[in-house]
């Protein structure tokens, strides 16, 4: 079909519809429109094929609707974000994460009793079986915290038999637990393995985010207190990026899922797609950014860089693919930053320093106000963790913890929807046509 026209029209029974029009054979294709509860309308391509002799050809599928989901919305024009219909900002400000876990599962924000119960679940299964300390030994000490988190989450599978029947919801829903809790736990003895400390078992007593600071920083030798501003630093870290609609990890994990994968296997190759310097790696890459500048009397050779269109450097950590406004997400990480650097002091290590000067030149600039390249939220979170002592090679790592609950409730609302097929992309072919076999003697 060649230079189809695709006029809106209305069909006999009402509905929308596109009509393709192939203009050497003047024959003309309906495919409906499927209208969401918000955003753009989607064109019903699944008989395209059938009717046509043609597939579609969307590189990236920055044009094609995967699924049907009702877990977050995204408008990037307007810098929405929304959990289940709520603001990010409000989430962040008001809820705590394990409350935005509950939602993000199950749809509405939990009672008080549900709450409790959800919260009892999650903190009886952060505990890893003990054989599974085996396994991180079998990794060289200088292994990269993200191929541990691979490793051990796919591991997983092979410990906890009552919950991979993809089939039986309750099995899903002991899965789903069981891997928001173990995530944090895996996460900090990861980190504990790369610098030779000991490692330290969860704590039933404390708070999410808390239990992970505790398991992350706290030694044998002495008492470790959690300080409040930066447990809560990290609930929010974490609340903002619990989920993000059909990025390339939870599309992978989609995918995977798709072929009736176990839950385990299917978040480890969420892990897998998110250590891509292209997704889960842009606050580490702001920090690699920052010290190619060196100091604050570099920045303005930087700006007139970023600002040549002929320079390949690139400022990290502002804009974002999805947001042509302000990233809602850095909003909130902003104010959080500033508090985590106030709380400990930390505005005078040059490094941030360097930060919060490009951060208040980039806002005033006109230039970047004009293409709306804002601080986005991976700026932000960079310097937090800096901030906090956390190592870079650990950030990928956080962001993982922090998306699991989004994996995991993208991959039961897959399991749950009655028209999802495994995932089967198509493609164009460009290679050679039918050969003969030719025997070795007769070659050239």
């Amino acid at each position: 079909m060649k230079n189809a026209e695709q006029p809106v029209s209305k069909q006999a029974t009402g509905k929308e519809s596109y009509s393709l029009v192939n203009n050497q054979t003047g024959e003309s294709v309906e495919l409906p429109l499927i209208k969401g509860t918000t955003g753009p309308d989607v064109m019903d391509i699944r008989s395209l094929y059938a009717k046509t002799g043609c597939f579609t050809y969307d590189p990236g599928f920055t044009s094609t609707a995967s699924c049907d989901s009702k877990i977050t919305f995204i408008d990037g024009d307007e810098g929405i974000l929304l959990y289940r219909g709520y603001p990010i900002d409000q989430l962040a400000e008001h809820s705590n994460f394990l409350e935005v876990c509950y939602l993000l599962l199950s749809g509405d924000l939990p009672t008080q009793e549900q709450r409790h119960k959800f919260r009892h679940d999650i903190t009886r299964h952060t505990m890893l079986h003990e054989q599974v300390m085996f396994f991180f030994r079998g990794f060289r000490r200088d292994s990269h915290p993200m191929a541990i988190m691979c490793g051990i989450a796919g591991a997983l599978a092979a410990f906890y038999h009552d919950s991979t029947d993809i089939k039986d919801p309750r099995h899903r829903a002991v899965a789903s637990s069981r891997l928001i809790a173990k995530m944090p736990t895996i996460a900090a003895l990861a980190y504990k393995y790369s610098i030779g400390q000991p490692f330290v078992s969860p704590r039933n007593d404390l708070k999410y985010a808390e239990n992970f600071l505790h398991m992350m920083f706290a030694t044998p030798c002495e008492d470790y207190k959690v300080n409040p501003v930066l447990a809560r630093a990290m609930d929010r870290i974490l609340i903002l990026h619990a989920d993000h609609e059909q990025n390339a990890s939870t599309s992978t994990v989609r995918l995977a899922g798709s072929s009736g994968a176990n839950p385990f296997a299917c978040i480890a190759a969420g892990i897998a797609s998110l250590w891509g310097p292209a997704h889960g790696g842009a606050n580490e890459a702001v920090l690699n950014m920052l010290q190619e500048i060196g100091g604050k009397e570099r920045i303005p050779e930087f700006i007139k860089r970023a600002k040549d269109k002929n320079d390949p450097f690139r400022l990290m950590g502002f804009g974002h693919r999805v947001y042509k406004n302000y990233d809602p997400r850095a909003r909130v990480i902003q104010r959080t930053c500033h508090e985590v650097l106030d709380e400990l002091g930390a505005k005078e290590e040059p490094l941030l320093d360097l930060a919060i000067e490009l951060e208040h030149i980039a806002l005033e600039d006109e230039y970047f106000i004009k293409k709306k390249l804002y601080p986005n939220v991976d700026f932000y979170s960079g310097i937090i963790f800096r901030a906090m002592g956390i190592p870079t090679t650990m950030f990928t790592v956080l962001f993982a913890v922090a998306r699991t609950v989004g994996w995991v409730a993208q991959w039961n609302e897959m399991i749950e929807d009655p028209v999802q097929k495994i995932g089967r992309p198509r493609q164009l072919y460009h290679g050679q046509t039918f050969r003969g076999f030719t025997p070795i003697h007769k070659r050239k």
